[in-house]
């Protein structure tokens, strides 16, 4: 194939045609030159490809034959005649890459997706169980204080440790997750997909993965981030699960990479279910808890942070607005108040952390017990 016929060929199907089709086995005076070859064509590709943002979405059923519906909690795939198990996804290549993924364990956030990939992160927002929660809990608290611990584990593994739920390997956060990567590898492969496989393409780099999401997605993302090692965990308005006491079970990652945001009028936060759960977490070894409306970035590099910002007084706005939309506080200007704490929570070093500081004695520990 002559340079100039490369020059004007599609550049995807290059790339992907390389990443599907390796190489056979050939005698090693003709591997230097197919080695130059590959290089010259990623060369080519790297050089010709417009830098912009894509955004993608599959459905998981699609994906996967596997992936299965579990009715019994509310895990569909269609309802209505509408498609339910929609995923996400967005990279923008004029950004530097961060080699990070960031997994959304929420509804799929455009706004949010756009900052992330403004900050060189590839996100993607998967379909797993989260409907289970109104359907299995319910009235006073389980006597079992791993109930809810052990149907998200599952939800987020796939593993069978729950007896409350059903969920296999390709219908968990890991397997859906790992599915969609894939997709996204082959389709868009401009994207940089690839960089989260594992080498044999069989897995997810989980090192390079960040875990987010709000509320029961926070609450997820900090139970799955006890057992599986991540890069990141970004929790917004969580973790709850106030009558459990997973938070202090040994954690696969390192405390000084969980993040945490909240407001301060959040129903959560003023029954101390957030701030129980950070405690637990073991968080204040790395600094205290600070109102972002009253500091400045790095916020004494600490993992725990706060807002007061005017939601009217609105308790369920409060909720939602410590993420991009329609909820999120702006200034005067139209900007959002929030954007240097949202960028601080997902590039700050890891390695940067605050000086330790004392539990905090009022912090209402014990929830099955009224409060002191």
């Amino acid at each position: 194939m002559h340079i100039y016929m490369l020059l004007s060929a599609d550049k995807e199907r290059i790339l992907r045609f390389i990443t599907f089709h390796p190489l056979k086995p050939m005698p090693r005076s003709m591997r230097t030159t197919s080695a130059v070859l590959i290089s010259t064509l990623l060369a080519i590709v790297s050089l010709n490809a417009a830098p912009q943002r894509f955004d993608l979405s599959a459905r998981a059923s699609q994906i996967d034959p596997q992936a299965k519906a579990h009715p019994e909690i509310g895990f569909l795939l269609e309802k209505g005649g509408k498609p339910q198990d929609i995923e996400h996804a967005c990279v923008d290549t004029r950004a530097p890459s961060q080699g990070k993924l960031v997994i959304w364990l929420m509804g799929y956030n455009a706004e949010l997706f756009g900052k992330l990939s403004s900050y060189g992160l590839n996100a993607i927002q998967v379909h797993y169980a989260n409907g289970w929660f109104g359907k299995l809990y319910a009235g006073p608290p389980p006597q079992d204080d791993l109930f809810l611990s052990n149907i998200r584990l599952e939800a987020a593994t796939g593993k069978d440790v729950s007896k409350a739920v059903d969920i296999p390997g390709p219908d968990s956060i890991m397997g859906r997750s790992y599915q969609f990567v894939k997709w996204l590898d082959h389709e868009n492969p401009l994207g940089g997909w690839h960089q989260f496989l594992t080498p044999d393409g069989g897995g997810l780099r989980w090192d390079k993965v960040i875990l987010s999401g709000v509320s029961h997605g926070s609450t997820t993302a900090a139970r799955m981030a006890k057992a599986v090692k991540v890069d990141r965990v970004v929790l917004f308005s969580g973790p709850r699960d106030q009558y459990e006491i997973w938070q202090k079970l040994p954690s696969a990652t390192p405390g000084n990479r969980i993040f945490a945001f909240s407001h301060v009028l959040d129903d959560g936060w003023i029954g101390d279910h957030y701030r129980r759960s950070w405690q637990m977490m073991d968080l204040q070894q790395y600094g205290p808890i600070v109102n972002v409306d009253q500091a400045v970035p790095p916020y004494g590099n600490t993992r725990r942070l706060t807002t007061a910002a005017d939601v009217k007084g609105d308790h369920q706005r409060a909720h939602s607005s410590v993420v991009p939309g329609g909820a999120a506080v702006k200034d005067a200007s139209g900007k959002y108040v929030h954007e240097a704490v949202w960028h601080y929570l997902f590039t700050h070093s890891v390695d940067e952390v605050g000086k330790p500081v004392p539990a905090d004695p009022d912090c209402w520990l014990d929830q099955r017990q009224k409060r002191p």
